[in-house]
């Protein structure tokens, strides 16, 4: 049975599964790659870096190392920092701000997974009624054929519910992924923004 069999008994439902399995496998891959990349620098190493270079006295120094980090906590301590000659309030406040939009970040792209994740099954189901009425239709016009007739109809319809099954396990389970990434980012850009709140106050004492 290949592609274009399944498209043909299908219907219109196959077609709507078929581009939301091409969606899901390029989200899947991108929020991968994307948070492969992220998870690449270990918080601990970083901040070890810039108390080293803070109690050397070269602010510039940390500021420039962490706006070339690819990590959402590095961008938060360059938010911190990059106000370090401001009040504890401001940088306090900026670096919430940067928690919020490296968040943001974090979260593209994994409402749409989700809810292909839940969607796909009510569609496959959707056409699989779809395709056992046509079934009975057909045999209620042809007067003939009988049960084997019909449960061909019923075997085939039940194609969209497999593709549906199909599309909906790993975008599902690439959806709590991605959440358990995302909660794990957040921690660490909560705890870098503390301990450099707390490095620069010590310096500036």
């Amino acid at each position: 049975m290949n592609i274009w069999h399944l498209i043909k008994i299908g219907g219109v439902t196959m077609v709507i599964l078929l581009v939301l399995s091409v969606f899901s496998v390029a989200i899947i891959l991108e929020r991968f790659i994307f948070y492969r990349r992220k998870s690449r620098l270990k918080r601990k190493e970083l901040m070890l870096k810039i108390r080293q270079e803070l109690k050397k006295g070269g602010v510039n120094t940390a500021i420039k190392t962490c706006k070339d980090a690819n990590a959402p906590f590095a961008q938060v301590v360059y938010a911190g920092l990059s106000f370090f000659d401001c009040g504890e309030k401001e940088i306090s406040n900026n670096m919430e701000r940067q928690i919020i939009i490296e968040t943001v970040i974090l979260e593209r792209f994994t409402s749409i997974i989700g809810t292909i994740g839940s969607v796909a099954v009510y569609i496959g189901l959707l056409g699989t009624i779809l395709g056992i009425l046509r079934a009975f239709h057909d045999v209620s016009i042809s007067g003939s054929g009988g049960i084997s007739v019909i449960i061909g109809g019923i075997s085939e319809a039940l194609s969209t519910t497999a593709a549906g099954l199909t599309i909906a396990v790993p975008a599902v389970a690439t959806y709590n992924y991605c959440m358990k990434k995302i909660d794990d980012f957040i921690k660490d850009m909560e705890l870098a923004a503390s301990e450099t709140m707390d490095l620069i106050t010590a310096i500036k004492k």
